[in-house]
C-alpha cells in the first residue's frame, strides 16, 4: 500500500507542472566521481526536518546509482531552496463602448481569476572542491509544494522530486 502511495505522488509531481532545468560542464568526465558529501555550512532554505528528508532522498537515489557518501569525497553537494510567488495574470475583461456622431468612448475593467500560486525552487549543485570549487552539474526544479502537508506526504514529495531530478544524471553527451 505504501508503494502505491509513492507511485501516486510521483505521478502527481511528474504531471503537475514540475519544471526541471539542467546544466553541466561539457568537459566533465562524470565517471571519475564515485563519492560525495554535503557542504557542512549548507543553508538549504528548508526546515531542519525537510532538509533531512531531501538529504535522505538524495542519499537513497545516489546509492542506487553506485555513488557513496564519504568523508573524503570526490565532490560536494549544495542544496538551496526558496519560495517563489507566481503572480496570477488571468483576468476576465468587461467592457462597454459607444459611439455616435463621430465620437467614440469606452470603459474596460479586468477582474482577476484565481489566486497567486506559491512554488518552491530547489537548486542542487555538484561541486568539485579539489578543482577550486568548480561547479560541474546543476539541477533547478520548480514545483508546487505545500508547507502544511503531513510528514508522510512531504517524504513522498521529496522522493518523487529527487527521482525526477536525477533521471538526467549523469547527462547523456
Amino acid at each position: 500500500m505504501k508503494a502505491v502511495k509513492y507511485i501516486f505522488l510521483f505521478l502527481l509531481v511528474a504531471s503537475c507542472g514540475t519544471v526541471i532545468n539542467y546544466d553541466y560542464e561539457k568537459s566533465t568526465d562524470f565517471t571519475q566521481y564515485k563519492t560525495y558529501d554535503y557542504f557542512g555550512d549548507m543553508q538549504t532554505g528548508l526546515s531542519q526536518l525537510d532538509t533531512k528528508r531531501i538529504i535522505q532522498s538524495i542519499d537513497a537515489k545516489l546509492a542506487t546509482m553506485g555513488l557513496t557518501r564519504s568523508d573524503d569525497p570526490d565532490f560536494y553537494i549544495d542544496i538551496l531552496s526558496q519560495d517563489i510567488m507566481n503572480m496570477n495574470n488571468s483576468t476576465v475583461g468587461v467592457g462597454a463602448g459607444g459611439g455616435g456622431g463621430g465620437s467614440f468612448g469606452g470603459v474596460s475593467v479586468g477582474i482577476p481569476i484565481g489566486n497567486n500560486q506559491n512554488t518552491r525552487q530547489i537548486v542542487i549543485d555538484f561541486v568539485d572542491k579539489k578543482q577550486n570549487e568548480r561547479l560541474f552539474w546543476q539541477a533547478v526544479s520548480e514545483s508546487n509544494y505545500r508547507e502544511n502537508a503531513s510528514p508522510e506526504k512531504r517524504e513522498a514529495y521529496f522522493d518523487a522530486l529527487i527521482e525526477k531530478i536525477f533521471s538526467k544524471y549523469p547527462p547523456k553527451k
